[in-house]
């Protein structure tokens, strides 16, 4: 791959032999010259390396479009959809800052990772819209957005309040009433509102009579009765007679239609998701943001593709099992309404895809891996960030510090922070600090955390903005309490991740406050794995081998993914119903003895072993256990053992002795449980069988006697 660079007009001070130097001959194609403008007099330096066929990285994004259009342009250049022609920005995350000299480090680690192969391709989800948009609100706000969305959209009005001025032509349908539901998304909205007012506005003919008729002006050219005024005259009625169009003793009525959009003007969202189904617009109530609502509505007909972002695997789901609840750490998180539980239907929950929006949080709060991030996968990510801190390593760069940042607020917070650092004063990104745009900051949590301080990062940060919703801030404050208590219990610095939010002043000077932190003296090589506890795991090991203390336990918060199992062993009756509900293996029988084992490092902390304990025998403790040099926690242990129940018939062992008398005593007063069926329950299967047709045959001889 071709890579070209550009100090734009001499504002930052590359040193294109030095990242030549830094990088892998293979990555340092076009490095040797260094441009001052290359999208304006230079751009033939562009079309040049355009017609050369190669794979192109610029490292400009600001002008990403003109390059596309240049190479169109350019004759005998291969199309940008026959080889890959990239864009990095190298210019507001590490060249416009005050120690941009110092930079070159990190400028070779973008560099690198931009030349990654891109992502895999994923399935899609497809919406299909006829442009069928049902506007909510009072008459004059709707009617003066459906006058702007009419000559594109098929428009609705749902009034939902007295009061406002209809016009007198009737060009679309007009329903007034409550809302009672609305449920779908782009393309397939079912709403359903119920309407209770004396004026039917299908049958009304807007002769005005009824308004001019209502001493109480109860009515105005909404045409809709305001009922806290009206005092019963019922002159509207007699006026109306021939069209019939009022009717207080009408019943209300219920209805129900689908819509491809909807644009809700009301003065109560009936929405209040953070994320909201595509296709619903809430806009505020200026001018500017409902413009800016229906500018977009307008462009919403036809098809349209996004991709599936999530794949799930429910053989490993930690939700539910027989209809018992267990983890539902992703149904809590889901700021999309996009995931419900199938506890009562099979197991497992159901992710919505037409409703997920991408933002990955389910994926992170997830503890055993069921929920995995489809684009990109958390492998393909994870070369990412391997790759950003070796080549940074290699090109002499020391602790870095790894800033985890969204590809839409947080990319514009590093810009606005690059730009007052070039204009007016600020400090900029420093050069230790490597950006990683990701599509959703809360797509990224603890196993690649971990696996970035393994990596040899320094700290790992994360950039919050107004796109995180308020359960997205939560998950990752409990990830990053999860992974410090990980480190700090290695005996490692504290504070190794941080969450950051704020301004550009706010981030500027948290970026500059923070002293670095000391990186392993031997890097991890592994690489992240698809699986999440396989990469979690890959982790924890390197780091705690590599770890300045040696404690045999950490102490863990409550929404860990590791831990053990406390077994109240004067409870426990060995029923085992424990060891069909765990789904990750984690609790195990011996089928030679009464035996309930454990394999720690399985646990995922999901809770579904004490919920379907009958005995409530079972408690959680998160923790580390590291006995062993953390070898112990991956061997199967015995958490109870009790002595077989032996049947009293042929002797041969069944059961355990508390489980038969745990049930001889729940049985003692029951009818059918008396006498010889009392007897029976203390012999084995085979043996009870017999003893059944023994006694029978006793019985039909006594009877012919």
């Amino acid at each position: 791959m071709k890579t070209l660079i550009c100090d734009c007009n001499k504002t930052m001070p590359l040193d294109a032999a030095a990242l030549a130097k830094a990088l892998p001959p293979e990555a340092a194609q076009g490095l040797s010259t260094l441009h001052s403008t290359l999208c304006r007099r230079e751009a033939g330096a562009f079309q040049r390396a355009a017609l050369q066929g190669d794979d192109l990285l610029v490292a400009c994004t600001q002008e990403s479009r003109l390059f596309l259009e240049l190479n169109a342009e350019t004759e005998g250049a291969p199309a940008a959809q026959e080889r890959p022609i990239r864009f990095v920005n190298i210019r507001e995350t590490g060249g416009w800052s005050r120690d941009a000299k110092q930079a070159t480090p990190k400028i070779a680690a973008l560099l690198a990772a931009a030349q990654l192969p891109e992502p895999d391709p994923v399935g899609t989800v497809s919406y299909r819209s006829a442009g069928r948009v049902l506007v909510i609100g009072d008459a004059d706000s709707a009617q003066r957005c459906a006058e702007m969305l009419a000559d594109k959209l098929d428009v609705s009005v749902l009034l939902t309040q007295p009061g406002g001025s209809l016009p007198q032509q009737r060009r679309w349908p007009v329903h007034a009433g409550r809302v009672t539901a609305l449920s779908g998304w782009l393309g397939q909205f079912d709403v359903e509102w119920e309407s209770a007012n004396p004026i039917d506005l299908d049958l009304c003919t807007r002769c005005n009579a009824c308004i001019a008729a209502c001493p109480e002006g109860a009515i105005d050219f909404g045409y809709q009765v305001d009922l806290a005024r009206c005092k019963d005259h019922r002159e509207c009625v007699r006026v109306c007679e021939a069209a019939g169009a009022i009717d207080f003793g009408r019943p209300a009525l219920t209805l129900q239609e689908r819509f491809d959009l909807v644009l809700d003007l009301g003065t109560t969202p009936l929405v209040t998701l953070h994320q909201p189904p595509q296709g619903y617009f809430r806009p505020a109530a200026d001018e500017r943001a409902r413009f800016d609502a229906i500018l977009q509505l307008r462009e919403l007909t036809g098809e349209f593709e996004k991709p599936k972002f999530f794949h799930y695997k429910p053989k490993i789901c930690a939700h539910s099992r027989n209809e018992q609840i267990g983890c539902h750490a992703c149904i809590d998180v889901c700021s999309a309404g996009a995931i419900r539980s199938e506890a009562t239907e099979g197991g497992g929950i159901r992710v919505e895809p037409h409703l997920c929006v991408g933002c990955g949080a389910c994926t992170t709060v997830c503890p055993s891996g069921a929920l995995a991030y489809a684009t990109p996968s958390a492998d393909q990510l994870g070369r990412r960030i391997r790759t950003l801190l070796q080549t940074y390593r290699r090109a002499g760069g020391v602790q870095a510090a790894l800033l985890v940042h969204s590809q839409g607020a947080g990319t514009r917070a590093i810009d606005a922070l690059g730009r007052a650092a070039r204009a007016s004063g600020a400090q900029g990104v420093p050069a230790r600090v490597l950006p990683l745009d990701v599509v959703h900051t809360a797509s990224v949590g603890l196993e690649l955390w971990l696996a970035a301080l393994a990596y040899g990062a320094a700290d790992v940060w994360v950039l919050l903005t107004d796109e995180e919703a308020p359960a997205y801030r939560d998950a990752l404050a409990q990830q990053a309490a999860l992974a410090n208590a990980l480190m700090e219990g290695w005996g490692y610095a504290a504070g190794r991740v941080r969450l950051l939010s704020g301004d550009a002043a706010t981030l500027d000077a948290g970026l500059q406050a923070a002293a670095p932190n000391a990186v392993l003296p031997d890097p991890a090589s592994f690489a992240v794995q698809a699986d999440k506890r396989a990469t979690l795991e890959l982790a924890i090991d390197h780091l705690g081998a590599h770890a300045p203390a040696r404690a045999e336990t950490i102490a863990l918060p409550a929404a860990s993914p590791l831990g053990s199992i406390v077994v109240d062993t004067a409870k426990c009756t060995m029923c085992l119903a424990c060891v069909g509900a765990c789904p990750e293996s984690a609790l195990l029988d011996n089928p030679e003895r009464p035996q309930l084992r454990f394999i720690e490092k399985n646990c995922v902390q999901c809770g579904l072993c004490a919920t379907t304990c009958p005995e409530q025998a079972i408690t959680l403790q998160p923790r580390l256990w590291l006995a062993d040099e953390g070898k112990a926690r991956k061997q199967p242990r015995v958490l109870n053992e009790v002595e077989p129940f032996r049947c009293i018939r042929c002797g041969k062992p069944f059961g355990t002795l508390k489980a038969i008398e745990a049930m001889m005593g729940k049985l003692a007063g029951h009818a059918m449980f008396q006498g010889a069926a009392a007897e029976r329950l203390k012999m084995c299967s085979d043996c009870r069988v017999i003893d059944i047709h023994t006694n029978a045959d006793e019985v039909k001889i006594t009877d012919l006697r």
